[in-house]
């Protein structure tokens, strides 16, 4: 794993306190060959209920068929589907050559109700049953809400935070307009997996297929953060909406699992006190752990967060990093994302519109530190973003939600 540290400020003027923001990179390691892959774990909960009839329940079926061939036969696969109640079409377990798991797939039809906890318990304790050391993947798809069995969203959300404590993550598809995005986002938190959104059955499709990419590319598992402050430090926040731990001396941060070379960005906020001393000063110290699945080992890195304590008038003329500005720019258009689609579930069209057109204007001021264009594409996307909540708010806020949970809380920013 690597990892590269940056500061909004090289300098911080002697005996005058204030808040910067460090960006912390974290780059998973490369692939190694496909040989060497260990094998992989996939548990796929669909929902059946009578609203998946037809489009969307056939769709994500072939979707899966399809991708029964993406899988080696050593690879461990396995089926929940839901309505009412929870069945299990294939048993969770080597692949094969893939013939069994494709004609249990043709026997899924269309049913009743949706008891969405019974599905995903099912689907994880069968991933508990077959997971080795490398863990398991859930993937729940659904249209509609929670409307028999356990529906509160933190229970739920507590029931994926535990399976992933034991290494399986849980990724959430929603399909169409009338699913529960708060639901599915709260399931995806709580497992450290993704959040999509999938207006027709042949997007669920492809989400489902993009899980399956990064499932088969998975270099690193059980990514967390620890973070201590200093002890004259007044505080440390987490800028990203990633879920965190109080812990004794911090907190720490639940990354999930990271695919082979994909760069994770982290924001913190740090309440620098006045400094008495001129030189180096450590205000924060993180610890990196996960688990390499090349080797099986788990792993530690340590990185101390320092600053540089000078003369006023040699603070004065500092610059500020351009990485460090940039990245806040694009994690506060992912607050207002959240903001907006909160306004919108409220039934104010006209206070999300305001929120994402502050948040675009904010990105297109700050859009010349940044080469690349993508505060200024980020923008674009906000301005559309509002556009498309007067003529489709449900549209809109369920876009927003399942871009922010990408951006905010599981890939992070993608250059």
């Amino acid at each position: 794993m690597r990892s590269d540290l940056h500061l909004q400020h090289d300098l911080i003027a002697v005996e005058h306190g204030e808040t910067i923001h460090a960006l912390l990179e974290l780059t998973a390691p490369a692939m190694p060959g496909a040989s060497e892959r260990p094998p992989a774990t996939l548990e796929v909960v669909i929902d059946r209920s009578g609203s998946m009839r037809g489009e969307r329940l056939s769709a994500a079926l072939v979707a899966l068929d399809a991708l029964v061939g993406r899988l080696r036969p050593t690879d461990r696969l396995g089926v929940v589907a839901f309505d009412h109640a929870a069945q299990v079409p294939v048993a969770a377990g080597p692949v094969g050559d893939g013939t069994a798991v494709r004609a249990a797939l043709g026997r899924i039809h269309p049913g009743g109700m949706t008891n969405l906890s019974g599905g995903l318990l099912r689907g994880i304790q069968e991933a508990r049953r077959v997971a080795g050391e490398e863990g398991a993947t859930v993937v729940l798809l659904s249209d509609g809400h929670a409307n028999q069995g356990v529906t509160d969203h933190a229970r739920l959300e507590a029931f994926a935070g535990g399976a992933h404590g034991a290494r399986i993550s849980t990724s959430t598809i929603g399909i169409g307009l009338g699913y529960d995005e708060d639901l599915l986002a709260a399931i995806a938190r709580g497992g450290g997996g993704n959040a999509h959104f999938a207006p027709d059955g042949d997007e669920a499709g492809r989400a489902l297929a993009s899980e399956v990419e990064g499932l088969l590319a998975q270099t690193a598992q059980a990514v967390s953060l620890t973070v201590r402050p200093s002890r004259e430090v007044a505080a440390v926040r987490l800028f990203n909406d990633l879920p965190s731990t109080p812990i004794e001396g911090g907190f720490m941060v639940e990354l999930g699992d990271l695919y082979s070379e994909e760069t994770r960005r982290l924001v913190l906020e740090i309440d620098v006190p006045a400094i008495a001393e001129l030189g180096l000063a450590q205000v924060c110290e993180l610890e990196l752990r996960w688990v390499d699945l090349r080797t099986m080992r788990s792993e530690l890195a340590t990185i101390p967060v320092h600053v540089n304590v000078v003369p006023g008038d040699q603070a004065a003329g500092r610059t500020e990093n351009a990485k460090v500005v940039t990245e806040l720019a694009f994690q506060r258009a992912q607050r207002a994302k959240r903001a907006a689609a909160d306004a919108l579930r409220d039934g104010d069209v006209g206070r999300a519109d305001s929120i994402w057109r502050g948040a675009a204007h904010a990105l297109r001021s700050a859009r010349a530190l940044d080469p690349s264009g993508e505060l200024a594409r980020e923008a674009a996307l906000l301005e559309e973003l509002a556009d498309q909540s007067r003529r489709d708010a449900m549209h809109a806020r369920k876009r927003a939600r399942a871009d922010h949970h990408m951006k905010a809380r599981r890939r992070g920013r993608e250059l």
